[in-house]
């Protein structure tokens, strides 16, 4: 049997190892050089990934309180140089690296930064060149951003003093190198905006290595290069020098020097540039007066300031002749005008209505009489033919036959004229109409033509 002080829980021996590698002051501050794979960047900002090389590969994990200070963005396949320490992860029972610190390898730290950071802004659109600005050609100030000291801002004020001694220079003191330049000049650029006193900007500082001048590859100065209402021009290092603020600047000098004879013009070239313009203005000037003076002369010897009343003849002949027309057009008009007016004068007359009522008169006079003569004729021609008929009828009538003798026999009502015996009996009355009068009768016998026989 073993002895049971010597048996130790899984737990317990993974907890035992992990002492022992802490404990190990080679593995505490180790550097490894190896190849990133299986590179996962997690949202809590820890980065894990696999350090590997040709013959073996070790678990890693950069915390995000270390990988924040990283310069360049690690992918798989990139090869690095990291430092740490080697401990257990208790719960997989596993080994593996806690990098603190890591570096490309190779290429070199800076340079991957500055490639990936260049990258990144040129993607989003910081270098286009549409959006850069035109440099002003006559500024009333000019803004100079870098260190108080040193060579290059001697050689910038210097060169602006002897091109231009009459612009001001406003200097705007920063840090222009360690880790607190980057943060410096971007405050500079955007103090520069807000008071708003100097039309263009000079960002710049002498030469130096990539790591001396990296205050000018950061992101936060090239992002206020950027935002700047003011046009800025860069002029960091040498001639062979180019950082990111060379590309987002709307101009790049190579040389602190080249950026101060950029930013303003030279006033001797000015001097010679007015002296040619006025040597321009003063033969142009005499060539228009030439041009005048040979105009005024031959003015002056033209026939209308030479035989002005020569000049008046043709005129006062037209106006003449525009009388005459004149005239007789109204005169034309006039008749026109006369003879429409005779015209609506017969066309009213025509319409008076005192001639209407007077004809109208007329016309009922004649009218009335026509009537009268026609009413006459017309009684005339009845009379006559009433005459004729009341003569015939007066020849026809019973009371004309009754004046010979004769006499009419009506029934006692006077309601039918007894025409034979037969509408009548012995002791029947009736009533004999006589010429002068009417006579009540009593039958009292009837006889028939060719009957001597009496009925009593």
């Amino acid at each position: 049997m073993r002895n049971q002080e010597k048996v130790m829980s899984v737990k317990d021996l993974t907890r035992y190892i992990k002492m022992k590698l802490e404990g190990d002051s080679v593995l505490q501050d180790v550097w490894v050089r190896g190849e990133i794979s299986n590179f996962t960047h997690h949202s809590s900002g820890h980065m894990y990934f696999t350090l590997k090389d040709a013959d073996s590969r070790i678990k890693s994990i950069m915390f995000a309180s270390n990988n924040q200070r990283l310069a360049f963005i690690p992918r798989d396949g990139t090869k690095v140089i990291a430092r740490g320490n080697i401990s257990v992860f208790e719960r997989d029972g596993q080994y593996q690296m806690y990098v603190t610190h890591m570096q490309p390898d190779g290429i070199g730290n800076l340079f991957l930064a500055f490639e990936q950071l260049k990258k990144k802004l040129g993607d989003e659109g910081l270098f286009a060149a549409e959006r850069k600005r035109p440099i002003p050609k006559f500024p009333r100030a000019v803004g100079v951003i870098t260190s108080p000291t040193g060579a290059a801002v001697r050689d910038v004020l210097t060169t602006l003093r002897r091109r231009h001694p009459s612009v001001p220079v406003l200097l705007y003191p920063v840090l222009v190198q360690g880790a607190q330049a980057a943060a410096s000049i971007a405050r500079a650029i955007e103090a520069m905006n807000r008071h708003g006193e100097v039309d263009v900007l000079i960002v710049g500082r002498g030469g130096g290595s990539l790591e001396e001048l990296w205050a000018f590859n950061e992101e936060i100065v090239a992002r206020s290069i950027y935002a700047s209402t003011i046009p800025v021009i860069s002029a960091v290092g040498h001639e062979t020098d180019f950082t990111i603020a060379d590309f987002v600047a709307d101009l790049r000098a190579a040389t602190p020097t080249a950026a101060a004879e950029l930013a303003v013009p030279h006033h001797l070239e000015l001097r010679q540039h007015i002296a040619h313009l006025s040597q321009r203005l003063v033969k142009g000037l005499s060539a228009q007066l030439t041009v005048k003076r040979e105009r005024l002369n031959r003015l002056r010897r033209s026939p209308t300031l030479t035989q002005p009343r020569r000049q008046l003849l043709e005129p006062a002949q037209r106006l003449d002749r525009l009388r005459e027309r004149l005239e007789y057009r109204l005169r034309q008009r006039l008749s026109a005008s006369r003879e429409s007016a005779m015209r609506l004068e017969r066309k009213l007359a025509a319409h008076n209505p005192k001639q209407q009522l007077d004809f109208a008169k007329k016309r009922v006079d004649v009218s009335r009489h026509q009537l009268v003569q026609s009413m006459q004729g017309i009684f005339k021609e009845t009379r006559h033919r009433w005459t004729a008929q009341l003569r015939q009828l007066d020849a026809l009538s019973p009371l004309k036959v009754m004046q010979r003798g004769y006499s009419l026999v009506y029934d006692e009502k006077e309601k039918r004229i007894i025409k034979s015996i037969e509408q009548v009996q012995p002791g029947d009355l009736v009533r004999i109409r006589l010429t002068d009068g009417k006579l009540d009768c009593h039958v009292w016998g009837m006889e028939e033509n060719g009957d001597e026989q009496r009925k009593g």
